[in-house]
């Protein structure tokens, strides 16, 4: 009786798939002793090859690697990073969110409070206003030009449920949260906004807040500038009137281009970047697939145009659903080089048609001398006739 392994058995296998026009050849696995890998494990862990990372820049903030991430969610461990004194660490159990003022009644809060609450999950970006770095000029990467976005599932408890748990006045016109970190950071939010979608979020992709994102919990505003979004929140206080706090009077405002400031402007405005190919990639001629994100503070992003001849035409890229409101969206588009010098551009539309600026229009109404809030200019990437990639700002 023949087996398998058996010479005889292995000749009359090739002589049948040979005449069906099919080789067999006999794999060099046979004789490889095999070995069990690693048992299961608490945590997951990624592969040893993928060194993902956030970039700490200027000292005060990490980037999230823009360039190395697929579809829209953006992992815990990379989401951007930005606070004023430090990240706190606040004790679950013990850390309390007051909320008092034009209220029938005052309450403080615990996570355990916030959790027997009806409960809302949603995705969004996030994003700080100072999202333009150029300080590495050529060499800068998505990362650097504007990773100080990233996306996640939030859940927590609509803020107006509380507010009109607690009985808000009808007079209240604003609100001022509060944090728990060294400087207290604290801003006015208005209570058209603190009505509508605004969230405490305690939950992120699933898990805990992390601590540099707010833990135990946080303010989340869909679509504002991150500043507002108070992390590791203690306080709210309601009022008829903004408090004017140092966020929101020496810091987070608008020079203009007549010497004019403009306040409040809270909504991050509809912005898009090419992730892939970017610097430091090099390009080989041939078919290529252009790649990024969109995003708008003021709803879906409805298209995403894509140039590969420095502005001159514009061609629509294909988007990946689904598109949610005030959350980050892939964009593709095919693209084939010949090999010629050339420059790479997108700019995004939003549902409510703002289409994304030049720099030079950007330039025409606002001051750039100073820090670039809410700075969205139409990014270029220079390919060079060898292949190489390069930032540079375009007018």
């Amino acid at each position: 009786m023949s087996t398998d392994s058996d010479p005889a058995s292995l000749k009359r296998r090739r002589l049948l798939l040979s005449a069906a026009g099919v080789s067999l050849a006999v794999p060099a696995m046979a004789t490889t002793i095999r070995y069990p890998g690693a048992g299961p494990t608490q945590n997951g862990s990624r592969a040893a090859s993928e060194s993902l990372a956030r970039l700490p820049l200027q000292g005060i903030v990490s980037a999230t690697p823009l360039q190395d991430l697929h579809g829209s969610l953006t992992p815990s461990d990379l989401h951007f990073e930005r606070h004023h004194g430090g990240v706190p660490r606040l004790d679950p159990d013990q850390h309390e969110l007051f909320i008092h003022g034009m209220l029938a009644r005052s309450k403080a809060l615990r996570l355990a409070d916030l959790k027997r609450l009806p409960a809302v999950t949603r995705t969004c970006f996030i994003e700080c206003s100072g999202n333009y770095i150029t300080a590495l000029g050529a060499r800068s990467t998505p990362q650097v030009l504007a990773g100080l976005t990233s996306q996640s599932e939030w859940t927590g408890v609509l803020l107006s449920t509380l507010l009109r748990a607690l009985g808000v006045s009808d007079k209240a016109k604003w609100l001022l949260a509060e944090g728990a970190d060294g400087p207290l950071l604290s801003r006015s939010i208005p209570m058209d906004k603190a009505l509508d979608d605004a969230m405490i979020a305690y939950a992120q992709n699933g898990e805990a807040i992390r601590p540099e994102q707010g833990y135990p919990f946080r303010l989340l505003l869909p679509g504002w500038e991150g500043n507002t979004q108070v992390k590791w929140l203690r306080r709210i206080e309601v009022s008829d009137a903004p408090f004017m706090t140092r966020e929101e009077t020496a810091r987070y405002t608008d020079v203009l281009s007549d010497g004019r400031i403009r306040q409040f402007s809270f909504t991050m405005d509809a912005r898009s970047i090419i992730t892939s190919p970017t610097f430091p990639q090099q390009l080989e001629p041939g078919p290529q697939e252009i790649r990024g994100i969109a995003w708008s503070g003021r709803g879906r992003i409805r298209a995403v145009e894509v140039s590969t001849d420095g502005g001159r035409r514009w061609q629509p890229a294909r988007l990946d659903g689904p598109v949610l409101p005030t959350a980050h969206t892939r964009f593709h588009f095919s693209w084939y080089w010949d090999g010629q010098a050339t420059v790479l551009q997108s700019r995004a539309i939003d549902e409510t048609g703002y289409v994304q600026p030049t720099l030079g229009q950007l330039k025409a109404v606002r001051d750039s001398r100073g820090i670039p809030y809410h700075f969205n200019p139409i990014i270029a990437w220079h390919v060079q006739r060898d292949g190489q990639i390069r930032f540079e700002e375009t007018g």
